[in-house]
Parts: structure tokens; sequence; C-alpha cells
């Protein structure tokens, strides 16, 4: 068997899409999978030093990874209604942004590339673990936060208020879809085996749809006390179409992050195939 590390976070759509080929209930081909869990910006941060062979990270990390990584065309987190959210106190409003501090999930994070779009002259942005924000806000830590993930279903109940749809504001502006997080392979890594894992990426996703029930306790295992219902709408959400392929849609929301970052100055341009 050869041994591939991977790198994925514990939110439900990751454990979901990738419960079949970790535990091998889909014949993966010779592969074995060394898996290691983290929060997205870790995962960022260690793309960044190389960590993995394989790895989920957010697609404005990868921006600056290029060179070093190819992306899959199975796994993503993309699609239309699935973008950050902006939040406040419900008892707050905010007139001036430039003196106002935002809570963030990382530098590096989807999320933060579309604030940094959409409110650029926001710049006290303070970095914090993405399921503490809400509680940051709500006791007035920070002034606003950029929430996540499960956010969108729990903020309003938690007394929060929500200043802006941050992917809506994407898709009104660019008029693509929302590229939040994607799986990439070490371009050290050889094409074969990285074509390999991007089918079994897909054949795990497609198990996982046919047998809905065989990673509940997995997914539940890793999903940070949450409820049922609330780990349902959370698959359901950022697994779709575009996780089990990219497709021109897909590809076409990518390459438009990747224009606008350098339009932006964000990166520095380049000239290298993304995928795979």
């Amino acid at each position: 068997m050869k041994r591939i590390t991977l790198g994925i976070s514990p939110c439900p759509n990751d454990t979901f899409i990738f419960d079949a080929l970790i535990h091998q209930k889909i014949d993966t081909k010779g592969l074995e999978f060394d898996v290691a869990y983290y929060d997205v910006e870790e995962l960022n941060s260690k793309a960044f030093q190389g960590h993995f062979d394989v790895t989920k990270l957010s697609y404005h990390a990868y921006l600056f990874l290029i060179d070093h990584y190819q992306l899959l065309q199975s796994g993503s987190a993309l699609g239309s209604g699935v973008g950050p959210l902006l939040v406040t106190n419900s008892t707050q409003i905010i007139t001036d942004w430039n003196k106002t501090s935002v809570a963030i999930p990382g530098k590096y994070t989807t999320a933060n590339f579309l604030l940094s779009v959409a409110y650029p002259e926001i710049s006290n942005k303070v970095e914090m673990e993405f399921s503490k924000i809400e509680t940051a806000v709500i006791e007035r830590k920070v002034d606003a936060g950029l929430i996540i993930h499960e956010g969108r279903f729990t903020y309003a109940q938690k007394g929060l208020r929500k200043v802006k749809d941050m992917g809506l504001f994407w898709e009104k502006y660019t008029g693509n879809l929302i590229p939040l997080g994607g799986i990439a392979s070490k371009r050290t890594l050889d094409k074969p085996t990285s074509e390999v894992i991007d089918l079994l990426i897909r054949s795990s996703i497609e198990y996982a749809f046919e047998n809905r029930e065989s990673s509940r306790k997995y997914v539940k295992s890793h999903a940070q006390d949450m409820a049922d219902d609330v780990i349902d709408q959370h698959i359901d959400l950022y697994v779709n179409k575009y996780s089990l392929d990219l497709g021109a849609d897909g590809l076409a929301a990518v390459e438009r992050m990747k224009r606008e970052a350098i339009r932006h100055q964000m990166i520095p341009n380049t000239q290298k195939e993304m995928f795979l």
C-alpha cells in the first residue's frame, strides 16, 4: 500500500466527503491515507509549509500556493448561497467601517478575501478560530465578525444580526459561484497518483450520498456537539454537484477569484496552470 498524508477539517462537509475513502469503504486502489484534522486556517498554514501530500485549503490560500500545489476537480466546497456572513450584535449599528474591529477566521481564508473586496476600508482585523467568533461578537470583544460553516445556521438564535451575506455580494458582483475551499495535491506527487486520488474522492462522495447514514457516527465524532439537523444542513449546503466535479462553472469561479486577487494586488500574477 502506498501511504498518502491527508489534511482535512473536522467539519461535517469534509468528514462526510472523505469517510468512505479514509475507512476504505471503497476500493482505494492501493492507497492508504494518514489523516490529520485541523481548522481551515491551520490547514492553510500547513499548506504553506508543504505539510501534506493532499490537503483541504481555502481557495484564497491556494492562490498564494499555485507553484507548489494543483487543485483537484473533486472535494470542493463551492456553490451558490454558501458564503460567509458579516454579523454584529443585534443592538449595534456600524456607520464607520474604518474604525471597526472585525473578527476573521484567518488571513488566508476565502472569507477574508471576500471581506477585503467588499470592504477594503476595514483594516482592524482580529484573527481567531472560526468557532469563537460568534462569542467574541456577543461579548463585544470585537465590533463585528465574519462567520463561516455552521455559524450560518446559529447566529440569529444567538442574538446576532446579519450585516452582509458575503457570498451574495460576490455572486452579484461577479456573476460567479463562490469558491470557498478546495482539495489540492503537491506538485511533487506524481500525476498518476494525484489523478487516482481525485477519482477516489469523487467515489467517496458518491458512496456517502448513496449510503447517507454510513458516515453518521464518524461525522458526529468530529462535529463539536452539533445537533443532527445542523449537521445535515451543513452537509446539504456545502456538499453538492461541484464537490463531485468543479465543472465549467466551478473552474470559471476560481479563475475569476484569481483575476480579482491580482487586480486588487493581493497576489502576484502567475501563469502556472491551477488545475490537475
